[in-house]
């Protein structure tokens, strides 16, 4: 007999889709499932609810993989869900850059597989998937053609998986600095040093979504990183753009893109703490026509959630204070435990605190490379804001 899992689905979660099964969730295990092997799941009724991989270690001891008892998870397995991952992206978008396996969306759970140019970087974040990481890379070599590969598992989930942390090439070295288009913009990035995958790919919409605000505009764009708003408001004829990030590799980063793409003039980029630095703006009666956060992830947990909700509306409020009248904010969110309306409701409490009223002008999440699942709530993660200021 094969090793079945039995478990508690009092919201039917797992049956209408959502693939993470908790490990107060397992009511008892038949077999020696080896760590990271599929086993059967069923209900607490013994009705079948599909298969999934299986780590007892992990607080999500089983990521379901299929809703079929019997459907074999092998290599033409991974093949299949790669292949239709790639169908997906080459109707959507430009298959140039982009996301190729947005993991639970794509029915590869903890899977991350990003596309720069000829090269891929894949992260497999859990001890089931990364099981499967050379049958990954040999199905997005099929698939896609690419056969440059980096992996960028030097990530701390995956110590929550009893997997350690590593990066480096899946066969043969290649020069892991890129060049990538985006939205006209020529950028420079490293998959080996850049955060995440070398480059966050899912702002782009929102990048292009700020050209109306920032024509002939003083521009302050925080937590920059490798300067995605800056550059985009330069190009769509801002004045000037100052960029701010706390990282110094960010901001040469950032440099260095200016003057590739020919924008050094009116973008210049310095470190600094954004928190200080707004204070300080604001205690000098500083103002900028539009500014910019896109902060990292403040909530990281749930557990976090509270604290992160005070900083993020920390710094939207010191943000607001920096505008004009009329002036615009650019605000985003990248964490998915901070839900649309919780950053909504953050967002208009520090209005209320800076006695300013906000006009919505924009309201973008990811691209369609980063498919939003409607069982799975949490991969749905981006938000961005775009807000007139009166």
């Amino acid at each position: 007999m094969r090793p079945r899992v039995f478990i508690r689905d009092p919201r039917d979660r797992v049956r209408q889709g959502h693939p993470w099964i908790f490990d107060n969730q397992v009511v008892r295990v038949e077999g020696d499932p080896a760590p990271g092997s599929v086993l059967q799941v069923f209900d607490e009724r013994r009705r079948p609810l599909g298969q999934g991989y299986f780590n007892a270690s992990s607080k999500i001891q089983v990521r379901m993989l299929t809703t079929d008892l019997d459907e074999p998870v092998d290599d033409a397995f991974i093949l299949r869900r790669v292949r239709a991952a790639w169908a997906f992206r080459q109707r959507m978008v430009d298959t140039t850059s982009c996301r190729v396996i947005f993991g639970e969306s794509d029915g590869l759970p903890a899977c991350v597989a990003d596309k720069f140019g000829d090269a891929i970087v894949l992260q497999t974040l859990s001890l089931g998937m990364d099981r499967w990481k050379l049958s990954l890379v040999e199905a997005l070599r099929e698939v896609t053609g690419v056969t440059r590969f980096y992996e960028r598992n030097d990530v701390a989930v995956r110590e929550k998986e009893g997997l350690a942390p590593i990066k480096g090439f899946l066969g043969e070295a290649f020069p892991t600095e890129r060049t990538i288009k985006e939205n006209g913009l020529t950028l420079r990035v490293d998959l080996a040093e850049g955060q995440k995958t070398g480059h966050f790919l899912d702002q782009r919409l929102n990048h292009a979504a700020i050209a109306p605000v920032v024509a002939g505009a003083e521009v302050l764009d925080c937590f920059t990183h490798t300067g995605g708003f800056a550059l985009h408001a330069a190009q769509y004829g801002a004045k000037q753009v100052e960029g701010l990030d706390i990282s110094g590799a960010a901001v040469r980063g950032a440099t260095a893109n200016a003057e590739l793409n020919g924008l050094a003039e009116r973008c210049t980029f310095r470190e600094a703490n954004v928190f200080d630095f707004l204070t300080e703006a604001d205690r000098k009666g500083r103002k900028w026509d539009v500014v910019v956060l896109d902060p990292p992830a403040f909530a990281k947990s749930r557990a976090t959630l509270d604290g992160a909700t005070r900083g993020y509306k920390e710094i939207n409020l010191r943000a607001m204070k920096c505008l004009p009248p009329g002036g615009f904010l650019v605000t985003c969110s990248c964490s998915q435990h901070m839900t649309p309306g919780l950053f909504r409701a953050m967002v208009a409490d520090a209005a209320r605190d800076a006695r300013r009223q906000l006009r919505e002008v924009h309201y973008g999440t990811q691209p369609p490379d980063h498919p939003v699942h409607w069982s799975i709530p949490e991969s749905l993660y981006l938000k961005c804001l775009v807000l007139q200021v009166l």
